[in-house]
């Protein structure tokens, strides 16, 4: 069994990881930042931007994989998808540029509600 839309997403997704983790390398440069943050708040954010994208995201695709593979018609998985990738992209960057404002709970709902969605067809796929 594949998760064909799911895997979409894991390398659009992988490929956006590669890039947000080369931007907090490159934040650390100018200021030889090597580890921690030496209270560079740039830095700062662009390391919680990074984590927050790493934290959510595999339960994410995890939960998406599994929604696919029990069954959730491939339209609903890739609209469960955008709305992820919107939330996550609306999130990285209000923490980069902001830290904090009423668009970041807008934002983690967006990545919440996909990853509780996911999860939901799941266990009704799974007990229908």
């Amino acid at each position: 069994m594949i998760a064909p839309v799911t895997l979409y997403f894991v390398a659009g997704f992988a490929l956006i990881h590669v890039v947000i983790t080369m931007l907090v390398g490159a934040a650390r440069v100018p200021n030889q930042v090597h580890f921690y943050d030496e209270g560079d708040l740039a830095l700062r954010r662009n390391m919680r931007a990074h984590a927050n994208f790493t934290e959510n995201l595999p339960m994410a695709l995890i939960a998406m994989a599994a929604a696919e593979l029990s069954g959730t018609p491939a339209v609903w998985i890739a609209l469960g998808g955008l709305v992820l990738l919107a939330g996550r992209g609306m999130h990285y960057h209000i923490i980069r540029t902001k830290g904090w404002g009423p668009t970041r709970a807008v934002s983690m709902l967006m990545t919440l509600v996909p990853i509780a969605g996911f999860a939901g067809v799941t266990l009704w796929n799974l007990t229908t």
